[in-house]
């Protein structure tokens, strides 16, 4: 604040000696002042697709019957708006995302609010929260085990904006001087019934969830719980600690006491419940040419083993096409859902601005499925030089056994081009 008054004051007293000069000095004293009460942003954005299907695989024939087509193309135009009021100690914040969908099959569009709270801070070091939230807890960059109330990241591009859940919650926060420096208690309070927040889970009931948050000298931690209710109780922990100035280590670790699997045996659903572990492990290191390096292992006792895979692939290889749209119903609660198996090595390498072209950001992003080998490619050039304007061309390759998560994919490849606009 006293750079702005000096500022004010030496161009005072400048201005007879500069007037002459006033078409080449100005100073605006507006662009110093402090932002108003309402604030309005968002993207609208444009993405076209192209796959080319592979019809000898298991799920081309679940998802195309006995159609003969060896391209799809698709295009997307979304709009996502996000707006904030401010009063006093209190924030209404929403996010409004809508998109309309074509392709050579169908036209889908959908528009809701993917955020809708009002949050109130009563001082310092409380604030309290009500309304549809998207909650992020956890440390990983690609899956979130310990992300026990929130929906789940798809791996291939994890920074996509999710759709929350209709929530009542807090925030408490104590700082302090000593190694133990911050303490954080966040309440989470999540109704389930036919009208809100329906999908969730099965059970109507009142959820309720929190997360204790530790800075520990330079080591973030956090203890998070969900109670038994709509999902089964779970528990978990998850930590980043700084083991260098570019070098970062993270993790979670989830528990939940009883799972209950669904299984396609011999055409049969068999269900069976498991106390289930899930635990990622990840480096994320930045070199001094600017390169990013993040590698994740994943692990997910709820996931199917490859046993488990290859026998719903084979049963949907041998179905009549009047099976097939139980087996698709079937296939989308659990086996054709991403990350379906128990073991996962995630790596993404991004450069920015190689050698000296400015605005453009290469990425490299690969998924190996440890379990059947099978995995994922996904080369990205991204450009950024327009203003308000950002440009991704990428493409995805698969790869793997014709009976493996990856290599049972509908589509061998895809190319993909988004324009988005930001403002």
């Amino acid at each position: 604040m006293k750079h702005l008054v000096h500022l004010v004051r030496l161009s005072i007293f400048c201005t007879p000696l500069l007037a002459h000069a006033a078409d080449d000095f100005s100073f605006d004293l507006s662009a110093y002042a402090a932002p108003g009460p309402f604030e309005l942003n968002g993207y609208a954005e444009v993405k076209y697709e192209h796959q080319r299907l592979d019809q000898d695989s298991p799920l081309y024939r679940l998802n195309f019957a006995d159609s003969v087509r060896d391209t799809l193309d698709r295009t997307t135009a979304a709009l996502e708006l996000t707006g904030t009021y401010r009063s006093g100690g209190s924030r209404l914040s929403a996010t409004w995302h809508g998109q309309q969908q074509h392709d050579d099959l169908a036209d889908t569009g959908s528009g809701r609010f993917y955020e809708l709270y009002l949050a109130h801070q009563a001082d310092a070091t409380t604030t309290v929260e009500v309304g549809k939230r998207a909650l992020k807890w956890g440390k990983g960059y690609a899956w979130n085990p310990v992300g026990f109330i929130e929906r789940p990241k798809d791996p291939v591009d994890p920074e996509l904006s999710r759709e929350g859940y209709l929530i009542a919650g807090a925030d408490f926060i104590h700082t302090s001087g000593g190694d133990l420096h911050t303490v954080a208690f966040t309440p989470v309070l999540l109704p389930v019934s036919d009208e809100v927040n329906d999908d969730f889970g099965p059970e109507r009931a009142l959820n309720a969830a929190a997360k204790l948050y530790l800075l520990y000298r330079d080591v973030d931690i956090d203890l998070l719980w969900l109670s038994e209710g709509s999902r089964p109780g779970r528990a978990g922990l998850d930590f980043s600690a700084n083991l260098a100035a570019n070098l970062e280590l993270h993790g979670e670790y989830a528990y939940i006491g009883a799972h209950e699997q669904t299984l396609l045996v011999a055409g049969s659903l068999v269900s069976r419940t498991i106390a289930a572990r899930s635990w990622l492990l990840g480096l994320r290191y930045l070199t001094e040419r600017d390169t990013t390096w993040i590698a994740e292992y994943y692990h997910d006792d709820r996931g199917y083993t490859q046993d488990e895979m290859e026998d719903f692939l084979r049963q949907v290889d041998g179905a009549s096409t009047a099976a097939l749209p139980q087996l698709r119903s079937i296939g989308q609660a659990g086996y054709t859902r991403p990350s379906a198996m128990q073991d996962y090595l995630y790596l993404r390498i991004a450069q920015k601005e190689p050698f000296d072209i400015l605005y453009f950001n290469p990425a490299l992003t690969a998924i190996n499925n440890l379990n059947d080998g099978s995995w994922s490619l996904t080369p990205e050039l991204l450009y950024t030089g327009i203003t308000d304007f950002e440009l991704r061309l990428r493409a995805t390759l698969l790869g793997g056994g014709r009976l493996s998560e990856f290599g049972a994919k509908p589509n061998d490849s895809r190319i993909e081009l988004r324009v988005r606009y930001s403002f």
